[in-house]
């Protein structure tokens, strides 16, 4: 008790900060939406007729992607890779298997989990039987066995029908080593489900009648009787047919992939463990006499990619028809593996035909598709038209999360070496970029509500739906095109209420309507402006603001130019100005409707770190790199000032706020304009700084700027002139994140340390570690408003109440207007980390009657407080339910809005 009064009397007691009215009640943190592949990205599925392609993960995530940016997140509690993936197709409904074998059904519809299902035993195959609620899960027993989903009661059963392998080895006459698991389930096309192919491990391939409980046919590696090899290396040899007797085959040989290859399963490819492929004939005029055990030569087919000595197993195995003129006689093959390890990595295509019986098949072309990264997945894309039943398109899942995709129609007539060069992968395109171009800076904006711009913004993103639709190399139709999106999204009259703007390291510009989940780009500025050859404009985009009351977008790089853009509505010529301090150029450009720049500014060579509009968007504010500060009239397009601000400090200016305040030289003991001069003061005046000024206003305008040393200064926003009696800076080195100035409507009362000690310090709190919420205590209290940019004017009252709330990534810092003003490094609060902070937001409710501050964590915490008594109220581990790591390059892309949106974007492949 002793030592928290002392640490209290180290502190000002003349304030008393009251609670703020920012309770857990309020807080309902959650997922809107998310774009781009997850990183850990490792297993594929695709509905062909709702035409939805999903993505499960390592971590327990599944991506489901639509047509028209239409894109949706499913986490599952645990953080489990997914061995298996599968659409219920045209039921809206995705079941998945994870590595702790748990079958969990996917409400597509509700975005959520609908049910699970614990095996008892570690499953090693499953499929859907499609058309029905039922699935075979195969496991390490060797046990097949059906389970079905209860679309009424929302429930997967466990049904009574099971086939264990000694039952099926005694129907067949024949005897299996015990635990022999399940490889493989390939119901077979055509019969309803009635007959399901099972693979087991040591090579047995059984057909199996699950209605009369028989085996059909019976296949295994043993039976085979076979010629010299043979390699597929080119279309001219295919491979030898299997025949003879070869004492060295007569062995068991491991299954690692199998596939129909034909749309009526009459034959089957399987992947074996030391990179053969092989292909069965099973049709059923094979088996109308029972069990086949013995296997004529002309009925098998052994395809080798590689002479190699050692190859790669053969992991995957996808086939597809040509067309229908084959119809099962021939088609394309795409395999994973078989190539001589060591090889580069490849996914090989091979064009098959065997029009007079598969004894005479033959290799029409062969093409190896060089992966970008290591493999993972890869998925078939099947034409929306049910007459002609081939390759759209081919995903490839790589890793860390990319997915290529190639034109399925190119593949399929590929004839000639030159054809076969031309073919390349293409990114799968995102909606939101973050790599191809880097995002280096984003924005989220809250709109006013002005009809007018709103509709332009609306008519600009239709236009961009119109020509932004996404085609192959071939011009043909985007595959995916399912999902629907929100009613109120499509809605004409409803307007766009949030935009979202990210800057590029190519010096681009991209705006969306971010108003629904289902994001709508607006608009891409280039880095270049028509008719203007100006040094340095395509240079990394590094700072990005937008004042809703003039639509104007100011956009900054690393080479210190301006570029400042309003919306225009209307396609005619327009001037561009290009400002430097030593000229200014006018320039006639023709511009349509939508975004038009109207100037390119040059006031230093230096990257730029921060913008502000001022006066409601008639003034920007500039931070630079080295601490310099500029003031720029949009109105004429001029540079009032550049200055270093006289702090001393060549840190980066990191935040900039204007306000415009009364009766501000009551706040500072000493003379107006009494503070050191810079060095740029010492030099004679320019014409521009001798011309009499216009009579002030009563509320004069300051700007207060943060660098990132933590220090704070405010200066006149006419002149550039210091208002301070001297720079802010906190006693104890800190590195700053944020600023933040808070009105003066917040109802601050001087006390003395007596009356009300446990009003004071939370020091010895945090540093205990200490999470507690505390009770707002039923006071009424005046509603908190946040820092604006309309150049609201705070009165004599208002004045002496004006807060300062300083984040550093150790502590946060809450001080007065006129300790800031007077150079006092005293703050009337402080709250110290026990985690180093990386990013700060402030929030309205949405009743507009509280508001909060969310600090976000190098660990991935979000942590929620109130204004203005910096309660803790709330946390939730961010980076954990995004099943993200946290990245320092993050911080730059993260972006808020007022009413308590925060977007997040990694500018790496990591999310």
């Amino acid at each position: 008790m002793f030592a928290k009064r002392l640490l209290q009397k180290a502190m000002p007691h003349q304030y008393n900060v009251q609670h703020g009215l920012l309770t857990p009640t309020d807080l309902d943190p959650r997922i809107a939406y998310h774009y781009g592949i997850p990183s850990t990205a490792s297993v594929l599925a695709f509905d062909p007729i709702q035409r939805l392609l999903a993505i499960g993960t390592l971590d327990g995530r599944i991506k489901v992607i639509g047509g028209d940016n239409i894109e949706g997140l499913l986490i599952s509690p645990k953080k489990l890779p997914y061995k298996s993936l599968e659409f219920l197709h045209n039921e809206g409904y995705l079941v998945s298997v994870s590595n702790e074998n748990d079958i969990q059904v996917w409400d597509l519809e509700q975005r959520r989990a609908a049910d699970c299902l614990e095996w008892d035993a570690n499953i090693t195959a499953f499929s859907v039987i499609q058309g029905t609620y039922f699935m075979y899960v195969g496991d390490e027993y060797g046990l097949l066995s059906v389970v079905k989903y209860d679309t009424e009661e929302g429930k997967l059963l466990r049904l009574p029908y099971y086939a264990p392998a000694n039952v099926i080895a005694e129907a067949a006459g024949i005897s299996l080593p015990n635990n022999q698991s399940i490889v493989g389930i390939l119901p077979q096309p055509c019969t309803s489900g009635n007959r399901v192919l099972i693979a087991y491990e040591n090579g047995l391939i059984v057909l199996w009648d699950v209605s009369e409980a028989r085996v059909v046919l019976m296949r295994g590696y043993t039976d085979l009787q076979l010629k010299d090899e043979g390699m597929v290396g080119s279309p001219s040899k295919v491979g030898d047919e299997l025949g003879g007797h070869s004492s060295d085959y007569a062995e068991e040989k491991v299954i690692c992939s199998l596939c129909w290859a034909s749309t009526c399963g009459s034959i089957l490819a399987v992947g074996y463990i030391d990179g053969d492929v092989l292909l069965w004939n099973i049709s059923s005029s094979l088996s109308t006499k029972g069990p086949q055990v013995g296997v004529p030569s002309n009925n098998v087919v052994k395809l080798q990619l590689s002479s190699g000595e050692r190859r790669l197993p053969v992991i995957v195995l996808h086939w597809s028809p040509i067309s229908k003129s084959y119809n099962d006689r021939g088609g394309q093959l795409f395999i994973y593996g078989g190539d001589e390890i060591g090889s580069e990595e490849v996914l090989t295509v091979l064009t098959l035909e065997w029009s007079s019986g598969i004894e005479t098949l033959r290799c029409i072309a062969r093409v190896d598709l060089t992966l970008n990264g290591s493999f993972a997945d890869m998925i078939l894309i099947n034409s929306e038209r049910t007459e002609y039943n081939s390759t759209a398109a081919l995903f490839v899942l790589t890793n860390p999360g990319q997915l290529n995709v190639y034109d399925g129609s190119r593949l399929s007539k590929v004839t000639s070496e030159e054809e076969k060069a031309s073919i390349r992968a293409e990114q799968f395109p995102l909606t939101i970029p973050t790599v191809d171009p880097c995002m280096t800076v984003a924005k989220l904006i809250l709109l006013s509500s002005d009809r007018n711009s709103s509709k332009a913004l609306l008519e600009m993103s239709s236009a961009m739906k119109s020509v932004a639709a996404h085609t192959l190399s071939a011009g043909m139709k985007w595959p995916l095109t399912g999902g629907v999106p929100s009613p109120l999204s499509v809605a004409d009259d409803i307007g766009v209420k949030r935009l979202y703007i990210s800057g590029y390291q190519d010096g681009s510009v991209r705006v969306w309507d971010a108003t629904y989940p289902v994001l709508s780009l607006v608009s891409v500025l280039g880095g270049e402006v028509p008719g203007i050859n100006v040094a340095g404009i395509s240079a990394p985009v590094s700072a990005l603001d937008f004042c809703s009351i003039t639509m104007s977008l100011a956009v900054g790089n690393e080479c210190g130019l301006v570029c400042v853009y309003k919306l225009c509505e209307s396609s005619n010529e327009k001037n561009c100005h290009f400002v430097t301090e030593a000229k200014h150029e006018v320039h006639i450009t023709n511009h349509g409707k939508g975004f038009c720049c109207m100037a390119v500014i040059s006031i230093l060579n230096l990257p730029i770190r921060t913008f502000h509009f001022a006066n409601s968007g008639a003034k920007l504010a500039v931070g630079f790199e080295r601490g310099q500060v500029a003031m720029l009239d949009v109105g004429s397009f001029s540079i009032m000032f550049h200055t270093d601000c006289g702090s001393g400090s060549s840190s980066p200016v990191i935040s900039v706020v204007a306000k415009e305040l009364s009766h501000i030289d009551s706040l500072v003991n000493s003379p107006k304009h009494k503070e050191p001069k810079s060095p740029r003061d010492q030099e004679p005046k320019s014409p521009r700084d001798q011309e009499p000024k216009s009579p002030r206003d009563p509320a004069e305008g300051v700007l207060f700027i943060l660098f990132r040393d933590a220090c704070i200064v405010t200066i006149d926003s006419l002149t550039g002139k210091m208002t301070c009696s001297r720079p802010l800076h906190p006693k104890k080195e800190s590195t700053a994140i944020s600023m933040y100035v808070i009105d003066g409507s917040i109802s601050v009362s001087g006390v003395t340390s007596e009356k009300k000690p446990q009003q004071f310090s939370q020091d010895h709190d945090i540093e205990k570690g200490s999470d507690q919420t505390k009770s707002p205590g039923g006071n009424k209290q005046q509603e908190v408003e946040l820092h604006s940019s309309d150049g609201t004017t705070c009165s004599a009252e208002g004045l002496s109440n004006t807060l300062i709330l300083l984040c550093c990534e150790d502590a946060l810092r809450l001080y007065t207007l006129k300790s800031v003003m007077e150079g006092d490094g005293k703050a009337i609060r402080k709250v110290k980390f026990v985690k180093p902070c990386c990013w700060s937001t402030t929030f309205k409710t949405k009743n507009e009657k509280a508001c909060g501050l969310a600090l976000l964590y190098q660990t991935g915490v979000l942590e929620i407080r109130s204004l203005p008594d910096l309660e803790v109220v709330g946390e939730s581990s961010l980076m954990s339910i995004l099943r993200w790591s946290f990245k320092a390059n993050m911080v730059k892309t993260m972006s808020s809005a007022d009413s308590g949106q925060i977007t997040l974007a990694l500018t790496g492949k990591w999310v």
